[in-house]
């Protein structure tokens, strides 16, 4: 077929970009090279509209074994001679059109990232976000995603050790699917994804290739639209079974010496994998598509090529070991087949019967060689200004504070997300060390050491509308928090930046703002960014009108527990505790779950955050832990101080009397959002250090009360008994996904 600037249009290619092809080849191209353009080139491929912005966040530090960006996954020391790989991706268009294929090979790839790097995975998380729960899409999107990540972790043998679910009707056409993964490996054992050694061979081991996910990287990186269920053929379909077999025949190869490089075929499949690998190397390859094993007939070159079929991966080994890697594939009952073999050359080449149908320079496929590099224009969105127009004046305190107090608990982001819990297995494995001992992150048992590495992912995608930077900011201080109240340092960040469309410049105003904040609080907290993935595009159009999802920005954060004796649990531990608040409370309800879900208030600024306020408080929590002057230690997030106080009393069935400051309003005081604050819980015999402790760091603290055996009390009037609480708190989602 003839191939013209409206062919390339109608693959995602800008015009000048069909030029700068023909440019690099010095002809014009062929439909399959013009495909494999179009995925390479890709958004969700190339990061063209997004990679100038990322280079500036921090990429560096003592603790860093890989240059961001540079591998599969990040990779972090640990001490004892052993390594943290992990990196959270999104599968957001795909969990939009079909949720359960969609979540499950979203689990699935980033799983993969782990293990093609060498490492075991440990642990996954997960960041969802779902629309209205009412609707009865955002039902269908919640259950099928849920089931879809239970089924495949659950089969594939990895527990799930944190994570959040938010509901906000900017996603009830375009929910988030951010799925985590944590792997632990020796640190001389890293695989890289590399192709290099003329004449190595070029395997394709795992699955059969068939025809989904065939331009799964441009469905990535397009708007989804009411006709988007119709791209079903860019889902994947996975089998966590498979890719068990996978996982263990990959490390038993590692342990062989036979490996040259590997790379797992996740994104824009055989094409992303060989140039990837090839530019990395400087070389190129020569690849025999008739040699793939296909699970469908009669497919064509370019499917084959940009097949996103899952459980699939790209391995050179040195030439003479053929034996060794086919047989440990043959005990696993995996394909394992020659397609190529490595060319001292900058280019790849593809031949089908006997046909070259493709030829194009690696470099000049991928990101940092001849990928386009765009900076999007961008301004401040109407909106912001608006928001800034909020007065706590203009809204009326709660006439009865028990009733609203009840009510809060049981808003979908509140409530427990028991039911979706109950459907992960996340005792697999004996790792866990939080699901009886729960701490405000996930904790993982590095067995035969004494350390614990503590794991989560945060981000209020409502504090990043109202401000980019200070709402990034607070995000990534919010991972650190979390991991700090469980008794770890934080290490390193991976992100997952949930965005609308590139070209919308007050789109884009919120990610360059995000940016800004996250390469802020991260220089901070010492946590550099080991790399992650932008997803663009985030948003619907109905009816001629684009309505972008909030700015979504989620930070997957890893951090070490050096004395497993140091994990601190959320829980109150005893009767007659003392409980302090460490931080100040504010005349706060910006942007709060309480000005929202109750008092139905969109427009308001980011709640009160100064980041080294937030470094001073997290400081103070480290040194109370390291000299044991708390018991529990819990931090003030959505909800505000009453939730995380009932909260800490639920785990052991206590309960608490409290009293409110004077000098701030109520409904601040008991739900208002500001940073920087944590519940700690002190034994009497205690409290004189920690006074003494906390006036000598100069750090604001305040008594809040004491633990009680079982009733909620403030301000001397009764919100009920634990239990009573705890069943509305845990009962509510169902109860929503019940409703007709």
């Amino acid at each position: 077929m003839e191939v013209t600037v409206k062919t390339a249009e109608e693959l995602g290619l800008l015009p000048e970009e069909f030029e700068k092809i023909k440019e690099y080849l010095g002809r014009t191209p062929n439909f399959t090279e013009l495909s494999i353009y179009s995925v390479m080139w890709s958004e969700h491929a190339s990061y063209k509209n997004s990679i100038k912005w990322l280079k500036t966040l921090p990429r560096t530090g003592k603790q860093l074994l890989v240059e961001a960006g540079e591998e599969n996954a990040g990779l972090v020391d640990i001490g004892d001679g052993l390594a943290c790989a992990f990196k959270i991706e999104s599968h957001n268009h795909p969990s939009a059109v079909e949720p359960y294929q969609g979540a499950a090979t979203g689990v699935g790839g980033i799983n993969r990232d782990i293990f093609t790097m060498g490492a075991r995975p440990v642990a996954q998380l997960n960041s969802l976000r779902f629309g209205d729960i009412s609707a009865d899409t955002t039902k269908w999107h919640l259950k099928g995603a849920v089931k879809g990540i239970g089924d495949y972790g659950n089969a594939f043998g990895i527990p799930v050790l944190g994570g959040e679910v938010m509901f906000d009707k900017c996603y009830n056409s375009n929910p988030l699917v951010n799925a985590m993964s944590v792997g632990i490996m020796e640190k001389g054992d890293t695989i890289s994804a590399i192709a290099k050694g003329v004449g190595n061979p070029v395997y394709i081991v795992g699955s059969r290739t068939g025809k989904d996910g065939i331009h799964g990287t441009t469905f990535a990186s397009a708007d989804l639209t009411e006709d988007s269920a119709e791209d079903l053929p860019s889902v994947q379909v996975g089998d966590p079974f498979m890719e068990k077999l996978l996982l263990e025949a990959t490390l038993e190869l590692n342990k062989s010496g036979a490996v040259v490089g590997m790379q797992d075929m996740g994104a824009a499949g055989i094409i992303c994998s060989t140039s990837e690998m090839s530019e990395k190397g400087g070389h190129g390859m020569k690849v025999n598509l008739d040699k793939v094993p296909l699970r469908q007939k009669d497919m064509q070159g370019w499917e084959i090529l940009l097949s996103e079929s899952q459980e699939r991966m790209l391995v050179v080994v040195e030439k003479g070991k053929e034996d060794s890697v086919e047989r440990i594939f043959d005990k696993w009952d995996l394909n394992c087949e020659i397609i190529g073999e490595v060319v001292n050359e900058d280019k790849l080449y593809f031949f089908q019967n006997d046909e070259l149908i493709a030829e194009v320079p690696a470099s000049t496929l991928v990101l940092g060689g001849g990928a386009p590099i765009y900076e999007r224009e961008y301004k401040e969105p109407t909106y912001y200004k608006e928001y800034q127009k909020f007065k706590i004046e203009d809204v009326l305190e709660p006439e009865d504070y028990i009733e609203t107090a009840k009510d809060l608990l049981q808003s979908p982001n509140i409530a427990s997300k028991k039911w979706v819990i109950e459907q992960y297995d996340s005792m697999v494995g004996t790792g866990n060390m939080s699901t009886n001992f729960p701490s405000d992150a996930g904790i993982y048992n590095i067995k035969g050491t004494n350390r614990a590495l503590a794991m989560t992912v945060d981000c209020n995608s409502r504090y990043v509308k109202a401000d980019p930077q200070k709402g990034t900011e607070i995000a990534v201080s919010e991972a650190a928090r979390n991991i700090v109240c469980s008794g770890g340092t934080p290490l390193a960040v991976t992100n997952c930046l949930n965005f609308g469309n590139p070209y919308n410049p007050e789109a884009y105003w919120q990610f360059v703002g995000a940016i800004k904040g996250m390469g802020h609080a991260c220089k901070k907290f010492n946590t550099p960014v080991t790399g992650g993935n932008v997803s663009f595009y985030n948003q619907m159009q109905i009816e001629g009108r684009t309505e972008p999802i909030n700015p979504t920005p989620t930070i997957g954060m890893i951090g070490l527990i050096e004395d497993k004796n140091d994990q601190m649990s959320i829980a109150f531990k005893n009767k007659g505790d003392m409980i302090y608040l460490i931080g100040k409370s504010r005349e706060d309800i910006n942007s709060s779950e309480y000005l929202n879900y109750i008092h139905k208030i969109d427009a308001s600024p980011v709640p009160f955050f100064d980041l080294e306020e937030e470094h001073e408080v997290q400081e103070a929590i480290k040194g109370l832990i390291s000299k044991n002057l708390i018991l529990s230690a819990h931090d003030v997030a959505d909800g505000g101080l009453f939730v995380t106080l009932v909260e800490s009393a639920m785990v052991k069935g206590f309960g608490f009397d409290v009293t409110p400051d004077a000098e701030v309003r109520k409904d601040a005081f008991l739900f208002g959002e500001s940073q920087s604050r944590v519940v700690v819980s002190v034994s009497p015999t205690n409290e004189d250090h920690f006074i003494d402790f906390m006036i000598e760091n100069k750090v604001p603290f305040s008594a809040l009360g004491h633990v009680t055996k079982s009733e909620l009390r403030i301000d001397d009037n009764s919100y009920g008994f634990v239990n009573d609480i705890k069943k509305l708190y845990d009962n509510a989602l169902e109860n929503y996904l019940k409703e007709d």
